[in-house]
């Protein structure tokens, strides 16, 4: 059994998270590591009950500091049905959004004090945070419009681009200040490449190859 790794995926919308995502998972499988593919806010019953709330367009306002405190109470319930059990039982997690997402979305975009979201973070999990993010960043403009063009939009896609540039100019800086655990990829070349680039960017976490039978050639 491989050790377990918790893995983040960040970036604006139309970023390519969820297409990267299966990309990991799928070279994760062909080295025999058991790797649960999650998202948030989201990821159990009760949490993707939470992320409807969080997304919905509805007549209803959901002010700034509600809204933070949906995207933690999501994270909790994630954590302890979901997360937390995964890594105990030696898979990897492949997470797409975590706290990091608060501090760019509700922290830098809504102006959430984010001295609240450090308690926030700190009493849901002190204990555990991604052993490697993965920033994919790109123009805000190009997210967008990738975005907008797969869906109709939901709560935050519905914002305006200084939001978003917001939320990038927050994403980065947190990368800057931590080097170690987020790198950044250029998400702007196509999937394949995309996909290239953040397998290279957890490389040195990844157990020597071993294949399942069938699993085809090591990478």
């Amino acid at each position: 059994m491989s050790a377990a790794r918790f893995i983040t995926l960040e970036g604006v919308e139309g970023a390519g998270k969820s297409t990267v995502a299966r990309a990991l998972q799928a070279a994760l499988h062909q080295r025999g590591v058991e790797v649960l593919l999650t998202r948030e806010p989201g990821g159990t019953p009760v949490a993707e009950a939470l992320r409807e709330i969080l997304l919905r367009r509805g007549t209803e306002q959901i002010n700034a500091a509600a809204e933070t405190l949906l995207m933690f109470a999501a994270r909790a319930v994630h954590l302890d049905n979901s997360i937390r059990p995964a890594l105990a039982a030696g898979k990897w997690v492949i997470c797409d959004r975590f706290t990091d997402a608060t501090y760019a979305y509700q922290g830098a975009a809504r102006g959430v004090d984010l001295a609240l979201i450090d308690r926030l973070a700190a009493t849901v999990h002190a204990d555990l945070w991604p052993a490697r993010t993965l920033l994919l960043d790109l123009p805000v403009p190009v997210g967008l419009q990738r975005a907008r063009a797969r869906a109709a939009a939901d709560r935050f896609e519905v914002q305006q681009q200084d939001f978003f540039e917001r939320v990038r100019s927050a994403y980065l800086a947190r990368a800057a200040a931590d080097p170690a655990r987020i790198r950044v990829i250029d998400a702007s070349p196509a999937e394949a490449e995309v996909s290239t680039r953040a397998l290279a960017a957890i490389a040195d976490l990844l157990p020597a190859a071993s294949l399942r039978p069938g699993g085809g050639a090591p990478i």
